[in-house]
């Protein structure tokens, strides 16, 4: 047992000797880091900007002020300017038909004339009787005059004239009761009766409907009731006319809101000369609420969340980053508006953000917008 404690102290030694010379020459053979080289331009750079390794590669962007529309989106229905389903006012039998489905009519002409011998001839049995009363007032105004008949016999004559003249009135009224007019410019839709037929007078015959003009009836939240008021310009699109704006204004407001839904109503008027639009056809709108210039606006990726409902934004500023907090407004697709916390011109970090705290190096990686 003794005779083997020096041969285990010689196997020690040398373990530790060539554990020192394998040390020495792994540290005496490592190369030096290459010095990172700029990128030409100084646009792009693959590695932090030379002499500070430790500066941060970011993508920074410009903020710019520029005109911005606030608008909101909403849905309608078209609503024909005026529209009516004509009844007879007589029951009767029809005896002709004066348009063609789909045609346009004027106001005042006959669309449809029910049967009306009984009423013409109750009229000209009415004028007949006016024209004997008219004889017989000339006679006794004639006899009056020379003191033959007294003035009670006057008055009676004229006022059986009034009669006679009222009862041709009355028949005439009868007769136009079995004509049916378009009671206004328009479009005449698809007939419900034919020559023939015998109509009650709460049978519908016929609608029109005037297109030339079109209302559009559509809601909006009651938060922007506000900043809402006749003459208001929007723009309408609809499935119809694919790619078509069709400029419109509010006509008028409902002054009561909706207490369900908290809505308001609104109705817009837009022109439809051309009829390529139709009521009842299914439309999206545009409100232009308001136009502001000068608003600042930067890409959304630049926002940072902070605890509570604060956000802030790093600005670069000597090439040091600088955290600052902002107020934002509206949204537009991928840029938001700034309200406060920049100017414009500031550039900003819009990529790589994450790795940053306040007052960090930092080195541009590929501007998104000129700065200068």
């Amino acid at each position: 047992m003794t005779s083997r404690r020096p041969f285990i102290a010689l196997l020690c030694v040398a373990g530790l000797v060539g554990l020192g010379v394998y040390a020495w020459r792994a540290n005496g053979t490592t190369a030096p880091a290459p010095t990172p080289v700029a990128a030409k331009g100084g646009g792009s750079a693959s590695a932090p900007a030379a002499g500070n390794p430790s500066a941060v590669l970011v993508e920074v962007a410009a903020v710019e002020a520029r005109t911005l529309v606030d608008d909101v989106s909403a849905v309608g229905t078209l609503v024909s300017n005026e529209s009516v389903v004509l009844h007879p006012e007589v029951a009767g039998r029809v005896a002709a038909i004066h348009f063609r489905d789909g045609s346009v009519v004027k106001k005042g002409a006959v669309l449809l004339e029910l049967d009306a011998a009984v009423q013409a001839a109750e009229l000209q049995q009415a004028r007949a009787e006016l024209t004997l009363a008219e004889a017989n007032a000339r006679r006794i105004e004639d006899l009056f005059a020379q003191q033959f008949v007294s003035s009670s016999a006057r008055d009676e004559a004229t006022s059986k004239l009034a009669v006679a003249r009222a009862a041709v009135a009355l028949k005439q009224a009868h007769l136009e009761r079995t004509r049916v007019r378009a009671p206004f410019d328009g479009i005449v839709g698809i007939r419900k009766v034919s020559v023939g037929d015998y109509v009650k007078d709460s049978d519908a015959l016929i609608n029109i409907e005037d297109i030339a003009t079109l209302k559009l009836d559509f809601r909006l939240p009651e938060v922007y009731l506000g900043r809402l008021s006749p003459g208001q310009m929007l723009e309408v699109t609809s499935d119809v006319t694919p790619g078509e704006v069709f400029p419109a204004t509010v006509d008028a407001i409902d002054p009561q809101v909706d207490a369900e839904g908290r809505a308001v109503l609104l109705r817009a008027r837009l022109d439809n000369a051309r009829g390529h639009l139709r009521p009842g056809v299914f439309a999206r709108v545009r409100v232009l609420v308001d136009r502001r210039d000068g608003v600042l606006l930067v890409p959304e990726s630049a926002l940072m969340p902070a605890p509570g409902q604060t956000q802030y934004i790093f600005r670069v500023e000597d090439g040091l980053a600088r955290r600052v907090e902002v107020e934002t407004g509206v949204r537009r697709a991928t840029e938001v508006e700034i309200v406060r916390g920049l100017k414009s011109g500031d550039r900003i970090v819009v990529a790589g953000q994450i790795k940053l705290r306040d007052g960090a190096p930092v080195s541009v990686a590929r501007p998104v917008a000129a700065s200068d």
